[in-house]
């Protein structure tokens, strides 16, 4: 009898965007996080979280979730490479692979947007931005969610695992819209240093209040946000402020006198 097929991979390496040819946009592109900024699922992600690192590693449950929203916003690949170095590999690579399982089945069952959320992208939509998604979760997930919650409609993109990391999303958003204004509305420490470290990105917060947990807006603004707050209700006029020229002072001499 021939031995049985492995089953699929759960969490496959990146794979390279679809080629997308560079263009314009009307006033400028919005890109946003999705989980912890658009979707209010942080909590119960960080949960999932800390009960399988406890179960792979020994953390108690509660340091566990400190530990993993202190990180979030790497892949969890990555978050676990930083918190655990000395793990075997394989130990690290199974605790990912059952972490994106439960993740689907317990986190996101429940998850919904941030109540803010559907008004906002109507707004900005109407305001005509061009609005995109860069998650470190799920492409494919990514895209049902959204689907779900009725909100895929109003994003002209979505980039993520499946094409790389945050900064690998960024600079893929800067070819496709060259010349462009771009601000990430993030809710993490990697979020806003990717967006500072990118050219031509300007980095902008959802702040975070979790029971034991809690990241500000002067947090979010030392690592870099221009604007932060604990909902997205103002993002609309904090665009309109960063999207305007700065006045400067008129100009002498420019003005020819009518004779």
């Amino acid at each position: 009898m021939a031995p049985a097929a492995s089953p699929p991979p759960t969490h496959l390496p990146p794979r390279p965007a679809a080629a997308v040819a560079p263009q314009s946009v009307e006033r400028g592109v919005v890109l946003f996080d999705l989980d912890g900024t658009l979707l209010d699922d942080l909590g119960a992600i960080s949960a999932v979280a800390a009960d399988v690192m406890e179960r792979a590693f020994g953390t108690p449950s509660e340091e566990a979730r400190i530990h993993y929203l202190a990180t979030t916003g790497m892949p969890f690949e990555a978050q676990l490479a930083q918190l655990y170095p000395d793990a075997p590999p394989a130990e690290r690579a199974a605790a990912s692979r059952t972490f994106h399982q439960r993740k689907v089945t317990e986190a996101y069952a429940g998850a919904s947007p941030f109540p803010e959320v559907p008004k906002l992208l109507k707004r900005l939509a109407g305001a005509r931005w061009t609005l995109a998604i860069t998650t470190g979760g799920e492409t494919e997930m990514a895209d049902l969610l959204l689907e779900r919650e009725g909100l895929r409609y109003w994003f002209d993109a979505l980039l993520g695992s499946a094409e790389g990391t945050k900064r690998e999303h960024l600079s893929e958003y800067r070819r496709r819209f060259p010349a462009a204004p771009m601000f990430l509305v993030g809710d993490s420490r990697f979020d806003m240093e990717a967006a500072a470290a990118t050219e031509g990105v300007v980095p902008l917060g959802r702040a975070t209040r979790l029971p034991g947990w809690t990241l500000t807006p002067s947090d979010l603004a030392e690592w870099g946000a221009r604007w932060a707050d604990y909902s997205l209700a103002e993002l609309p006029e904090a665009l309109e402020r960063l999207a305007s020229p700065p006045r400067g002072p008129a100009r002498r001499g420019t003005t020819r006198r009518r004779r």
